[in-house]
């Protein structure tokens, strides 16, 4: 990539949603361009190659170059999408949620030589909702019981979210992995423990994606809420972050990175 060229991308789930909504971002931003992507989908009209899968991209010698890939597919991609990355040497998004401890291990092994970029939710707002929703629970705890409840739309696979999964990690490293998580309470007739974080899960409808956070107290209850409005929210997030990693060294990074890179260069 040369000073003052577009960013070229690579889109793996380019028929996908998230897919589709990043392709059209793309179109109408001159700094952007998509070059490439793979999708067990094809379209003859596409205005860039699709690949049936990432290695099949990676053993055509005639495929065209890249800057960065954004992943917005199946976890079930993601070793050949790895693969791929590291034999051309390039820095990949991974935005696909519903990963297992294999997958994350074999992310956190390749970043050791690529640049890889890792987060539950590409939304600028939802990650400082961990940060904000860490900072109350270590002045609320354990005076106040806290619960997560997440809701998304009827076709979302995972459950619950990788978005409340990061909301309850945030939480619970703040308070020293202190707490247990309890997803479903259903077969379980006794009280809630003192220390549970109880994570609920919602599908229906076209819900984009909802999060709330409530801390509950003796006659009090604060919650913290994000409301996604549309897919262009995590579409735009992944783009900063593509725009982030361009040129980056080998390591793992993640929404965070990114986001004090920000506050660093408004200082």
């Amino acid at each position: 990539m040369t000073a003052g060229s577009p960013i070229r991308l690579f889109l793996s789930g380019c028929q996908g949603r998230m897919g589709r909504v990043i392709a059209g971002i793309a179109a109408s931003d001159e700094s952007l361009t998509v070059v490439a992507g793979s999708d067990l989908k094809t379209d003859p009209s596409s205005p860039f190659p699709i690949y049936a899968s990432p290695r099949d991209y990676a053993d055509d010698p005639s495929g065209p170059d890249f800057d960065v890939l954004i992943d917005f597919s199946n976890p079930s991609v993601l070793p050949d999408l790895i693969g791929m990355l590291q034999q051309k040497n390039k820095p990949g998004i991974i935005c696909t949620t519903g990963l297992s401890a294999d997958h994350i291990g074999l992310i956190e092994s390749a970043a050791r030589v690529i640049p890889l970029f890792r987060s539950g939710n590409m939304s600028l707002g939802i990650n400082l909702l961990i940060k904000l929703a860490g900072d109350a629970a270590e002045l609320l705890y354990p005076d106040f019981d806290i619960e997560i409840i997440e809701a998304h739309h009827n076709q979302k696979i995972d459950s619950p979210s990788g978005t409340a999964l990061m909301l309850a990690d945030g939480i619970n490293a703040r308070l020293g992995h202190s707490l247990s998580y309890v997803h479903d309470r259903s077969s379980v007739r006794q009280k809630r423990s003192g220390n549970e974080l109880g994570i609920h899960a919602i599908r229906g409808g076209t819900i984009v994606g909802e999060h709330t956070v409530l801390f509950a107290g003796g006659e009090e209850v604060i919650t913290l809420h994000h409301s996604a409005q549309s897919r262009s929210v995590f579409a735009r997030g992944a783009i900063a972050a593509a725009r982030f990693m361009a040129g980056r060294q080998a390591g793992l990074y993640d929404m965070n990175d990114l986001i004090h890179e920000r506050f660093s260069e408004s200082d």
